[in-house]
């Protein structure tokens, strides 16, 4: 198992990526290793670590401005090569369409519900370490 697992959090507000880190806690799942956050509050930093490599999934706000998470989202997978797996954060229930746009692999609402997003983060990372070994 590795050491830890990399997870960038993409939001312009901070209580966004707080309540994100807050609610997968060190360790999602018991099975995962610890995971180790990688913040980012622009497009510019968020395309720079995925272009470093070594993130193994993807929290992306999509009430983000001035570039949204669900732009952010279509625009990485269509330009990062291997993209990891994309977990979305949305204002509406409603905006399950635009996730879909977008093509995140899971996408949950704000505020963010502890035991569903840590079970939805493990689930993308616990996929991407699978098929990464």
């Amino acid at each position: 198992m590795r050491s830890t697992a990399r997870v960038l959090v993409y939001s312009d507000d901070a209580s966004t990526r707080e309540q994100v880190r807050l609610a997968a806690g060190r360790r999602p799942a018991a099975d995962l290793p610890p995971v180790e956050f990688v913040e980012c509050a622009t497009l510019p930093a968020v395309l720079s670590e995925l272009d470093a490599g070594g993130i193994d999934a993807c929290v992306l706000d999509g009430e983000a401005v001035p570039a949204g998470g669900m732009g952010v989202c279509r625009q990485i997978k269509d330009e990062i090569f291997q993209c990891p797996p994309v977990l979305l954060l949305m204002g509406r229930p409603q905006d399950a369409w635009l996730a879909t746009w977008s093509r995140a692999d899971a996408a949950v609402t704000l505020p963010v519900d502890p035991v569903e997003f840590a079970d939805t983060l493990a689930g993308l990372v616990r996929s991407r370490l699978s098929s990464a070994a």
